[in-house]
């Protein structure tokens, strides 16, 4: 919903403060520079003061920025809070996906994170109205749509308090007694008696492929040391995200995670705005942006579906692809349909692949750097989420909007190249 919001508080604030392309271009990048930064630093300290920490401060950190963004007076106050908003918001992504990967089932794990991410399209969608019927609402209606922003400060508080910290996190701490304490309780909601609980801690539960806090051992059953590992913690001890075993799965999810967020972000960002170029008005440019939004729930659900059917690679190298169709369909699109048509499928593929991306990220690494590695990859890709806003005006007066698609449907097929270099992990349990 963040995100989403600013990209409607860019639209308006042109109409209502007549702000210049570059002033846009600053507070959309603000917010991404601040994500580069608090997705490396959100991934380091989940390394090492927990999940469940990070997550909700992050969710305090961006929403009460967020909300105090409402109250700018002037464009350097308002880039300069997108900038804090952008640390907490770059920090929760990658965390949110390590958390819940470690709890998930192998069985089903990639589906449960594409879900989990497709509630950004709950967001966006949610942005899109408060856009349509806030923003447009006169001259101050872009301050109450950030104010609602505040919101997830609150909920940082049920998290805090009621979200479990990861049980593969405790255990490489050495917290065996806490991991062993969740495990139970999440035994004892699915209704297995504490005589049933009890399963040796052996090497053979510990490398047990199956073996997961929610899944099913010999008993149907396992405890905090049976969490479905595979050792590797000494081949990173050195080397980290770059160590011999780790570095070629490092280079192509960051060269996917560039090439997605130059893509999207330079698209979504300025769509609203470059519709208003295009002769529409700032209500319908609002109403087509909801429209187009509205394409990225089946999308979601297409890549839920296809991850746990077809596999991680194969699943994340077509959205891609279809990415790329539908950035060059948009780019040529010269009517109303054409705009609506292409708008959708480009919303389709381009969502459906960040939900993939997200589930593969956390399980190309083990425990001790699943954190770092998914953050630092996150960290990476916003920094072309920062060059996005700059290059799209530029773009645009080279050679129109038809160059600027263009350009984004190019990094979408070198993604979709990189996407089927990474290593297929469908099925097999986190590695240690």
């Amino acid at each position: 919903m963040d995100v989403g919001l600013i990209s409607f508080v860019i639209a308006a604030l042109t109409v209502h403060w007549d702000l210049a392309k570059s002033d846009g271009s600053l507070i959309a990048s603000a917010g991404f520079a601040g994500m580069a930064i608090g997705a490396s630093l959100g991934g380091l300290l989940a390394d090492r003061i927990g999940r469940r920490s990070v997550f909700a401060l992050t969710l305090l950190v961006y929403g009460l920025a967020t909300g105090a963004s409402a109250l700018a007076l002037g464009v350097g106050t308002l880039i300069a809070l997108r900038f804090v908003v952008g640390l907490g918001l770059g920090a929760e992504l990658p965390v949110a996906s390590t958390l819940m990967s470690e709890f998930a089932p192998a069985r089903i794990r990639g589906r449960i994170i594409v879900w989990l991410e497709a509630f950004w399209a709950g967001g966006w969608i949610l942005a899109a109205v408060i856009g349509t019927f806030v923003a447009t609402s006169g001259p101050a209606g872009w301050r109450w749509a950030l104010a609602l922003g505040m919101i997830p400060a609150v909920y940082s508080l049920v998290i805090r308090l009621g979200m479990p910290e990861s049980v593969r996190f405790l255990e490489t701490k050495g917290r065996h007694e806490e991991a062993e304490r969740i495990v139970r309780d999440f035994e004892a909601s699915a209704g297995i008696g504490a005589e049933e609980q009890a399963v040796p801690h052996s090497s053979e539960a510990r490398t047990a492929p199956d073996a997961q806090i929610t899944g099913v051992g010999d008993q149907g059953r396992v405890s905090a040391d049976a969490v479905g590992v595979v050792p590797e913690a000494d081949q990173v001890a050195t080397g980290g995200i770059w160590s011999a075993s780790l570095r070629a799965r490092t280079a192509g999810l960051w060269v996917v995670w560039f090439c997605i967020n130059l893509s999207y972000y330079g698209a979504f960002i300025w769509i609203p705005t470059l519709l208003v170029d295009r002769g529409f008005d700032l209500t319908k440019s609002f109403t087509f942006t909801l429209i187009i939004t509205l394409a990225q729930i089946p999308g979601y659900a297409a890549a839920a579906w296809l991850i746990e059917v077809l596999g991680r690679r194969w699943t994340l190298t077509i959205f891609l692809a279809g990415s790329a169709l539908s950035a060059v369909g948009y780019g040529m699109a010269d009517s109303e349909a054409l705009i609506l048509v292409a708008g959708c499928l480009l919303s389709f593929f381009n969502l459906g692949a960040w939900g993939a991306l997200y589930a593969i990220g956390p399980e190309l690494y083990p425990t001790a750097v699943r954190g770092t590695g998914t953050g630092a990859a996150a960290a990476f890709g916003r920094l072309a989420s920062i060059i996005a806003p700059f290059l799209v005006p530029a773009l645009v007066l080279a050679g129109g909007q038809w160059l600027a698609f263009g350009v984004f449907a190019l990094a979408f097929a070198v993604a979709a190249a990189a996407a089927f270099t990474l290593p297929e992990q469908r099925g097999k349990a986190l590695a240690e």
